[in-house]
């Protein structure tokens, strides 16, 4: 009979990875994202860099039980890089971290910038879900948003995806734009629904300092309408079969996006590339913003690594309920003990008892979460919660 290891078997922790690819062939006119075009040259150089980030960082977590349950390629417009250099990308993550069986691999994708040939190879490198950009369902809206594409551009990426074989696919849509009406927005949702994606992630939008829209006059939505369109989102979706998870997204069952939810359950995640973000369990980073530094200096994460912050358990309770509160379901509060040690009661009763009072949250089944009415309030509660 063979003996018995006498080895304590490992206990895997979840692991996300965010992949920052910046390059766009124009910078929309509401965009606040570190992004913007660059020449082929710098795109070949970065991602050369992005390779020695992923071996550094693979060296350095080796000693972890990280297991990768999702990688997010994000931007910018990622659907600018050809396959080879995604597959690249994904085959040095293999190489240095270990995967979970099902793991999903997110890619952003905007019209006007895929292939046929690209497509393939996104799936072959093992890209299996696409987020595509679309915004809008009318051209005239696109243009005010300074979009680089239409909707029947929109159209061919979309039916090509599905030819080239990927079974889940999300579609970004905008509200709240300029000239908006309610009924604009209803027919967005229409046209897009009649594609039955997988998943719809409804954003309303949001005018940011440093934006060319941020310095024009803008005859957006007024707040009744902004709030009729959050409404009749849920309504039609609904309808539809989509059930709402989170304040702005929306899925067939089974088909929420992995990756988001890991954000708002606060699972410890990687960025790669330029300013991207980490959160490798208490301890809070940002890479560099810099984009020479980041070339000149990718495998060296002391360099790249800027603002850490190890975060207090105040901080850490807060970031779990006001991202937890995101989600529809809300939070359960036997993990907040679980994580903290303190009831949720006894951290936080007074603020729950005031927005339960307003209709604001409401506990249900061991879990605190934001009635309907809170949900459009959503801002207004969590300001209490980090006071």
């Amino acid at each position: 009979m063979a003996a018995m290891s006498s080895e304590t078997p490992r206990i895997w922790q979840p692991l996300e990875i965010y992949v920052h690819l910046p390059f766009c062939v124009k910078k929309c006119d509401y965009c606040d994202f570190l992004s913007g075009p660059y020449s082929e040259d710098i795109r070949s150089a970065y991602v050369q860099a992005v390779l020695k980030e992923i071996r550094s960082l693979g060296r350095r977590e080796r000693a972890e039980n990280w297991k990768v349950r999702s990688i997010f390629f994000g931007g910018g417009t990622p659907s600018l890089m050809n396959g080879e250099e995604i597959t690249q990308i994904l085959d040095e993550i293999r190489r240095d971290f270990q995967f979970e069986p099902e793991a999903e691999i997110s890619l952003e994708a905007n019209p006007g910038t895929l292939t046929e040939n690209k497509l393939k190879a996104y799936q072959s490198g093992g890209i299996n879900r696409l987020s595509l950009g679309c915004q809008s369902a009318k051209d005239q809206e696109l243009k005010r948003l300074g979009r680089i594409h239409t909707w029947e551009e929109f159209l061919k990426s979309y039916h090509m995806a599905r030819e080239a074989g990927f079974q889940n696919i999300n579609v970004d849509l905008m509200s709240g734009i300029p000239g908006q009406s309610v009924l604009d927005w209803e027919e967005n949702l229409e046209a897009v629904l009649a594609l039955t994606p997988e998943h719809i992630s409804a954003y309303s939008l949001i005018v940011e300092e440093g934006t060319p829209f941020y310095e024009r006059e803008l005859n957006l939505p007024d707040e009744d309408s902004e709030r009729r369109m959050y409404e009749r989102t849920r309504e039609i979706l609904e309808e539809h079969g989509y059930h709402q998870y989170e304040i702005s997204n929306y899925a067939l069952r089974g088909k929420e996006c992995l990756h988001n939810l890991g954000y708002w359950q606060r699972v410890s995640y990687l960025g790669v590339g330029l300013g991207a973000a980490s959160l490798r369990k208490n301890v809070r980073y940002c890479n560099t913003s810099d984009l020479k530094e980041y070339l000149a200096h990718g495998a060296d994460l002391d360099v790249l690594q800027k603002q850490r912050e190890v975060l207090t358990q105040r901080e850490e309770m807060e970031e779990f309920l006001f991202l937890g509160l995101r989600m529809i379901q809300g939070i359960r509060e036997e993990e907040f003990l679980k994580n903290f040690g303190r009831p949720l009661e006894e951290a936080y009763g007074n603020v729950i008892e005031k927005h339960e009072k307003l209709g604001l949250l409401e506990r249900l089944d061991g879990r605190l979460r934001l009635t309907r009415r809170g949900i459009s309030l959503s801002n207004q509660v969590f300001v209490d919660f980090l006071s």
